[in-house]
């Protein structure tokens, strides 16, 4: 692939036959991000394990203490007390069959959708819809809650609530915040996220689970981080 020329020039300040540990990766980062608006900074992870394998399959969240840097849109399927206490904590979009038929109809403007467990009977047939968006509220994601967790369910969803998920190709891709947060910051975000993927390792797992992590930015090249101390992070 053809690179234009301020990405040659971000891409000369790395050493692509080094592994960086997490501080200087972040700095690196930071300073690769050359588009006009402000780059999102991500974790590219290849795992060990086999997606086609349901024992091997990991998923999970990641509560980033600083957030992602941008206003996070809830939708709430809820009604009664739960969709008052979905209100009062800041969601968006608060419904029931109303909000549903809505997005039959294929409106999808929201970033996160939390269901009140006793409506997912009728959020179900939304699955065609919300599922290939990554949209589709679901227990082991944390998105399907009980009543009386909704308050906290969507203030997680609005400080920076990262899903995190095994694709096709044994990877995993998440966001850990932008190229003008703080570099303590993002360093902070990104051992939260690394400590959260630990915990998830799958039972079936075999092997070496984590295989290589890199970072980079939405536009930028990829920076490799040496593996020992990345994953040896503590989160504050």
């Amino acid at each position: 692939m053809k690179r234009g020329r301020k990405y040659q020039e971000k891409a000369a300040l790395i050493d692509p036959a080094r592994a960086y540990p997490p501080d200087e990766a972040v700095r690196l980062a930071k300073q690769c991000a050359f588009v006009r608006f402000d780059e999102t900074v991500e974790l590219h992870v290849r795992t060990g394990l086999d997606p086609r394998h349901a024992e091997q399959q990991l998923r999970g969240i990641a509560l980033l203490p600083h957030g992602l840097g941008k206003p996070v849109r809830v939708l709430v399927f809820a009604e009664g007390e739960a969709a008052r206490a979905a209100e009062e904590a800041g969601a968006e979009h608060i419904g029931g069959d109303e909000l549903i038929k809505r997005i039959e109809g294929g409106w999808t403007d929201f970033d996160v959708a939390l269901a009140q467990r006793d409506l997912m009977g009728k959020v179900g047939r939304l699955g065609r819809i919300l599922g290939p968006r990554g949209l589709m509220p679901n227990p082991r994601a944390g998105t399907v809650v009980d009543s009386a967790d909704m308050s906290k369910a969507v203030r997680d969803a609005k400080q920076g609530r990262v899903e995190f998920r095994l694709d096709r190709t044994s990877l995993i891709h998440a966001p850990i915040g932008k190229a003008s947060f703080e570099e303590e910051k993002l360093l902070e975000n990104l051992a939260t996220l690394v400590q959260e993927m630990v915990k998830a390792k799958p039972s079936g797992a075999k092997g070496q689970f984590v295989r290589t992590m890199y970072l980079t930015t939405t536009m930028g090249p990829g920076i490799k981080l040496d593996m020992a101390s990345t994953l040896a992070l503590q989160a504050g």
